[in-house]
């Protein structure tokens, strides 16, 4: 038993440390940039998560799209520029961001501690509900009974580090690239549960046969915001007063709806 739990802390280590060591060495690439620098290349270009469906996906043209490509059109419009959406993943989605291939993330980025200290956020524009979503058949209720059970997750997504934080020894996490991924091998019987957003859960439930799955308990509440390099300062006021006018206006609430088929929720 000492073996695992001395294996489990090493590998979990490891990770953390790994991702840590990653992105640092992304960060001196990095570069702030102006509104007027922006403006001047004349396009914008933001980075979107295409396997996060409301929140990302791909249309029947094969193009971006989702409520947050609704938002970054928003955020184009208003600074009257061309919009360049840019398709990322999640483990890949901050390294983008620092060395320059995008401007800006509207990626379904949880705001954590973790990633604050990486990349500067703006008022968060959304919020979603991360949950353990397994077999009927399997007897979850709390994170005590994860033990011995598979458990999928996005690799180095925000459910991956709540999961980790909570699954007791004898948890098998298995890591996958996406979303997409994980929700494939829950549906294959691969893992007993996923870590996963409520939209994921959601999408789940119209592929899955009728009460196959469920909501088993929740991981963590998450705001998610815009991202941009350190030390934009007025990128981040632009960005702002951009979200908090739209959220007052009622626009963001309007795409959520279109997207989520419920009001946005109270953002702080």
């Amino acid at each position: 038993m000492i073996k695992h739990l001395q294996r489990r802390v090493f590998t979990g280590t490891a990770l953390a440390l790994g991702l840590a060591a990653t992105l640092s060495a992304w960060a001196p690439a990095a570069s702030a940039q102006s509104v007027a620098d922006i403006k001047k290349k004349g396009e914008l270009t933001i980075g979107m998560l295409v396997d996060f469906p409301p929140y990302g996906t791909i249309n029947s043209s094969n193009q971006p799209d989702g409520y947050d490509a609704d938002v970054a059109r928003l955020l184009a419009k208003d600074l009257g520029l061309k919009l360049n959406l840019v398709p990322v993943t999640g483990p890949n989605r901050i390294p983008f961001l620092l060395t320059n291939k995008v401007d800006l993330l509207v990626a379904s980025l949880a705001v954590t501690p973790e990633r604050a200290k990486q990349v500067q956020f703006s008022k968060p524009y959304a919020a979603a509900s991360i949950v353990v979503y397994g077999d009927k058949k399997a007897g979850i209720k709390t994170a005590a009974d994860l033990k011995g059970k598979r458990v999928g997750v996005a690799r180095a997504s925000t459910q991956d580090v709540a999961l980790t934080a909570v699954a007791p020894e004898g948890t098998e996490i298995r890591r996958f690239d996406d979303d997409a991924s994980a929700m494939q091998a829950l549906m294959s019987g691969q893992v007993d549960a996923i870590g996963c957003s409520t939209t994921v859960a959601a999408q789940i439930e119209k592929r899955a046969p009728a009460n196959s799955f469920e909501n088993k308990f929740l991981l963590r509440q998450q705001v998610m915001a815009v991202a941009m390099r350190p030390g934009q300062s007025e990128l981040l006021k632009t960005v702002d007063d951009f979200v908090a006018r739209n959220t007052a206006n009622g626009e963001l609430n309007k795409l959520y709806r279109k997207w989520l088929e419920t009001d946005l929720p109270k953002l702080q």
